[in-house]
């Protein structure tokens, strides 16, 4: 089979495939390479603290130790969503640091409202006090750089 004929060939000769290819936006450039470092810090951090809370002793605070391992997740696929790019990875990027926002919010006012109900605090408690408030500046970083992914 000559190169002509390979579909391989075919495609690389043309420009306008690799532009298909690729999406036309990479949302993990620019300031949101910054977003990405962080979002992947916060990633291993949440997710060594829950492991180590779990190991430790889980039936101590298996509310805060398991919102632990859920803010890990989190902060993982949008980690994952910013280094991949593209029109769907940006939309659930932005659905994720939206439930991440509402989860710091609703978390770090029950924290404060009822501390009986945490014995040990999660990266949400306070708002994400513990972390400088990182958790509750960042999804709302994000959902910015998102919507104006959007517009590029």
């Amino acid at each position: 089979m000559s190169d002509t004929e390979r579909p391989e060939a075919d495609a690389a000769a043309r420009p306008e495939a690799d532009a298909a290819a690729k999406p036309s936006f990479e949302l993990g450039t620019g300031p949101g390479r910054v977003l990405v470092w962080f979002y992947g810090v916060f990633t291993v951090a949440a997710a060594s603290r829950s492991i180590v809370e779990v190991v430790r002793g889980f039936d101590r605070a298996p509310l805060a130790y398991s919102l632990s391992a859920v803010a890990a997740v989190v902060y993982g696929f949008i980690t994952y969503s910013l280094v991949r790019g593209g029109e769907r990875a940006r939309r659930a990027a932005l659905v994720c640091c939206a439930a991440e926002l509402l989860g710091v919010l609703l978390v770090g006012a029950w924290t404060l409202a009822e501390p009986s109900a945490f014995p040990d605090s999660t990266v949400w408690s306070d708002f994400g006090m513990g972390y400088l408030f990182i958790p509750v500046i960042l999804p709302v970083t994000g959902m910015i750089w998102l919507r104006r992914a959007k517009r590029a």
